[in-house]
């Protein structure tokens, strides 16, 4: 099926295409407005994943809301107009601030994190939501909030949102008048939900290096449990494809910013299942968009409904390479 590869520079400027016409968007995941650079040297059609929490570690202090609207404004205008999804503050699980005191938990990663601690520290999610609004006249930013449980977390954290919204403009402060709003699918029962959430949100990003350590009760910085992380494991490709599909339900659009969005074994499947977005690393673009050049859309969705039904992460990978191989 694939046929000679060109060289990575000469992708630079071309759009994501397979090879029967259909276009995706290959987008890259930063920490910092100094990523950028490597965004636009690998041909970034946009920014999938901003990780804000960057911007509070290192340091002995909250950033302040100006340092933040600096932030996301350089990255905003660096991107001359292209998406950028920016996620609200994950901190919590494996990221520690030593400035902000969490009780020890047995179980950070399904403890008070993420969306949880800010809708409990309520001050410190508006200076951020400000922070982002104020610099939405300058982009095309689109916010998203990890760590969605249930439809009432969505909602409280929208309606935070709208009074920080309103706040900036009763002081004549200017918002950009369209901003998308969607969530992180990285807990399976949000997953399993997503034909109810996909009604509300704007759009969906799949996390899926949670996504697969939640579903297989597998840390996946535990060695010993280390091979359950399964990335082609079916029950996680029947849960990516109930959010892909919910969202093309409802006209919305399904992305993907975990480690599995880049994995040239799962592209394939997941240009099958219909995924509108990858973001990845920025040094993965361009062997992404070379690869899904010499995929066709028709061929990938068969192959996709076949390794739905098979039973094992290896056979499921060993469908793939066999399939590329043709």
């Amino acid at each position: 099926m694939l046929g000679k590869k060109l060289s990575g520079r000469s992708w630079l400027m071309k759009k994501t295409v397979t090879n029967d016409g259909h276009h995706v968007e290959l987008a890259a995941n930063i920490g910092t407005p100094k990523d950028l650079e490597g965004v636009h040297q690998n041909g970034g059609e946009g920014i999938g994943l901003y990780r804000t929490e960057f911007l509070y570690m290192g340091r002995n202090d909250f950033p302040s809301e100006e340092e933040q609207f600096e932030a996301y404004k350089a990255v905003l205008e660096g991107m001359s107009g292209k998406p950028v999804v920016v996620r609200t503050l994950d901190i919590g699980g494996d990221k520690e601030l030593p400035y902000l005191e969490l009780p020890k938990e047995m179980n950070p990663f399904l403890g008070y994190r993420a969306i949880r601690l800010c809708l409990n520290e309520q001050e410190i999610f508006r200076t951020q939501l400000r922070a982002l609004l104020r610099a939405s006249i300058y982009g095309d930013l689109k916010i998203m909030f990890p760590m969605i449980a249930t439809l009432a977390e969505f909602r409280e954290a929208k309606a935070v949102l709208a009074e920080v919204r309103q706040e900036l403009l009763d002081n004549g402060i200017q918002v950009a008048e369209k901003i998308e709003v969607g969530i992180m699918v990285e807990i399976p029962s949000t997953a399993v939900m997503a034909d109810i959430f996909a009604k509300e949100v704007d759009f969906f990003s799949i996390g899926t290096n949670d996504l697969i350590q939640y579903t297989m009760a597998a840390d996946r910085m535990n060695e010993r449990v280390s091979y359950l992380y399964q990335p082609y494991n079916p029950a996680i490709l029947r849960l990516v494809k109930m959010v892909i599909d919910a969202a093309h339900k409802e006209g919305k659009w399904a992305g993907m910013c975990g480690e599995m969005a880049g994995d040239e074994v799962a592209i394939p499947i997941l240009i099958g299942l219909g995924l509108d977005e990858f973001s990845m690393s920025a040094t993965s673009i361009l062997k992404a968009r070379s690869l899904i050049s010499q995929l066709s859309l028709e061929e990938m969705k068969k192959l996709s409904q076949e390794v739905l039904g098979l039973d094992t992460n290896d056979n499921v990978k060993e469908a793939v390479v066999n399939a590329l191989k043709k």
